[in-house]
């Protein structure tokens, strides 16, 4: 089989929506490395997303899965979704550009192709898919800028360590289509692997960080981290699990080239901050990756119609 899933008008809402609410993660995330370091960032925004879906699945009265199997899932959806992507891209970012680091996570898409096409029957790689995916990584490449790869090979661990974080994020999104196969609703989804990352990092912060040694954070800070707790982490793994039950792994992961568009609007809009002609080049750039991903225009103008053709 050759095919692969294609994306609905509202899988398309859900996606962007999503890359806005992550894009604005960067600029919460800002704010917040100022006063803490990032493994109690991690460990913070992770445990109180879980704080907050746990008490919001227990006022609409929903029950947590018991069984272990699930909760095995559940573990391994943390340790692959977040615990070793967010521990990658902290330690790869503290030796690296966040423009380097950006465009390096933005071969997600790329990894998850090609995963997709390894692991799943349903899921496999076509040409339009694969040229849109390589077609949207030099739209995020043109729209950071060239200035980004100035860096590029003098620190290669940290790179590697960034590349690992993208294929373990597109490994994770091939793992968790066992979830819809379960029947677990994706708010269930995401409350359970939340609360998995919180029981895996909040140990790991307590033993590097130390935390009770930190002075008290600004109140700038603290609404950044329940920003970034409860919108960038929370609500964005329900829509986050609802586009990957719906959609597929592979479309789910076209989110890592939204999320740099979405980040530099933002900025414009709430910042001040220029558009350059790169970044309406890049854009465009990304927008006709995404097209030759979707499909549907180039199988409007460019396939041929059977309509009124005899059988020969």
């Amino acid at each position: 089989m050759t095919t692969s899933k294609s994306m609905s008008g509202r899988d398309w809402a859900m996606l962007t929506a999503l890359s806005v609410i992550w894009g604005g993660s960067f600029f919460f995330t800002g704010i917040a490395v100022k006063e803490l370091p990032p493994f109690t960032i991690v460990a913070a925004r992770v445990g109180l997303a879980a704080l907050a879906l746990l008490v919001g699945l227990r006022i609409a009265g929903v029950p947590m899965p018991r069984s272990l199997k699930v909760w095995a899932a559940f573990f391994g959806m943390g340790l692959m979704n977040n615990m070793i992507p967010f521990s990658l891209i902290v330690w790869g970012q503290g030796h690296i550009a966040s423009g380097l680091a950006s465009i390096l996570n933005a071969t997600t898409p790329l990894f998850g192709v090609l995963v997709a096409h390894l692991l799943t029957r349903d899921e496999k790689m076509t040409g339009g898919r694969l040229a849109g995916t390589i077609v949207g990584f030099a739209g995020v490449a043109l729209m950071i800028g060239p200035s980004a790869l100035s860096g590029l090979g003098s620190h290669l661990l940290a790179e590697l360590a960034v590349l690992g974080a993208a294929l373990s994020y597109s490994l994770a999104g091939i793992f968790g289509r066992r979830f819809k196969a379960m029947g677990i609703d994706p708010i269930v989804t995401a409350t359970g692997q939340i609360s998995a990352s919180a029981v895996l990092m909040i140990p790991l912060a307590l033993f590097i960080d130390r935390p009770w040694t930190l002075p008290v954070p600004g109140i700038p800070t603290i609404a950044a981290i329940v920003a970034i707790a409860l919108v960038s982490t929370a609500l964005a793994y329900i829509i986050f699990f609802r586009i990957l039950a719906s959609a597929g792994a592979t479309n789910l992961m076209l989110v890592t080239f939204l999320i740099p568009v979405s980040a530099i609007l933002l900025g414009w809009l709430f910042l001040g901050e220029v558009l350059a002609t790169q970044h309406f080049i890049g854009m465009a750039t990304i927008v006709a990756g995404l097209v030759l991903i979707d499909g549907r225009l180039y199988r409007r103008f460019f396939t041929p119609s059977t309509r009124g053709s005899l059988p020969g």
